[in-house]
C-alpha cells in the first residue's frame, strides 16, 4: 500500500460503505448476493483493505444506489489543480477558423502526397503556374 493518507482514505471509504449498508438494513450476505461478490470480499472492503477490486466497489455502490457519487468524485470541473495547469498551457492568442483550416489542409496534403500538392493542384500549377493555399489556381 502507498502512504498513510491512502490507508486513511480506504478506511474512511470502508466505514462509509458499511454505514450505508447498515442504514439500508442489509446484511453482508444480502449485499454479497446482490453485488456478486463474496461476503469475505465485502468484509475486506468495509475494513478498508487495498486489495479489493475497483469493479467490486462499483458493484456495491450500484446495489446501494450510490454509483452516481463515484462519477462526482472524478468530475473534471472540480479538479482545481488540473484546471489551473490547463489554463497555463492555453495559447496567448486565439487562432481564426481559417488559419486552423489551412493548417489541417496542409497536413492532409502532406500525408496524401509528400510533395505537398494534390494531383489537381499539380495540374493547375503546371497549366497556370500559381496555386494559393486553398487550391484555387490563378
Amino acid at each position: 500500500m502507498g502512504s498513510p493518507k491512502t490507508k486513511s482514505a480506504l478506511d474512511r471509504l470502508g466505514l462509509d460503505i458499511r454505514s450505508s449498508r447498515l442504514r439500508r438494513g442489509m446484511a453482508i450476505s444480502d449485499l454479497a448476493a446482490r453485488s456478486g461478490a463474496s461476503p469475505s470480499t465485502l468484509t475486506r472492503l468495509e475494513r478498508g483493505e487495498a486489495g479489493v477490486a475497483v469493479g467490486t466497489l462499483v458493484d456495491v455502490l450500484v446495489v446501494l444506489g450510490l454509483a452516481d457519487k463515484l462519477g462526482e468524485l472524478f468530475d473534471v470541473r472540480n479538479d482545481n489543480l488540473g484546471l489551473a495547469l490547463a489554463e497555463e498551457r492555453l495559447p496567448r492568442r486565439g487562432r481564426t477558423f481559417a488559419a486552423i483550416a489551412r493548417r489541417q489542409k496542409a497536413a492532409s496534403r502532406k500525408q496524401a502526397d509528400p510533395s505537398g500538392l494534390s494531383q489537381a493542384d499539380q495540374g493547375a500549377s503546371k497549366a497556370v503556374g500559381v496555386v494559393d493555399p486553398d487550391g484555387v489556381a490563378f
